[in-house]
């Protein structure tokens, strides 16, 4: 699955949420996905937190299958920015 894959299945759920900041999902070479309140897109740009991680993390975390914590901890996953949008992410992927 690429980024444009995983934008589309979070797009209802992004609309949705009432999630009111800005979030980038960086996969590196794999490309990006931003969030910007209700809106989802795959064109990078700022964002008020930037979460790094390899595509395949992605893919698991939106799954239910990483623990985000743990990935943070063991390195898997990267936050630069405001790590409490981060913890408010749990309201477009939970």
């Amino acid at each position: 699955m690429g980024v444009q894959d995983i934008a589309n299945k979070l797009k209802a759920q992004v609309e949705s949420s009432g999630f009111d900041r800005s979030v980038k999902f960086d996969t590196g070479d794999d490309g990006v996905i931003l969030i910007d309140g209700a809106s989802i897109s795959t064109t990078d740009g700022p964002a008020d937190c930037t979460i790094k991680l390899s595509l395949d993390d992605l893919e698991s975390l939106l799954a239910g299958e990483l623990n985000p914590t743990m990935a943070f901890m063991s390195g898997k996953l990267k936050i630069e920015g405001d790590m409490s949008i981060a913890m408010q992410l749990s309201q477009l992927i939970g």
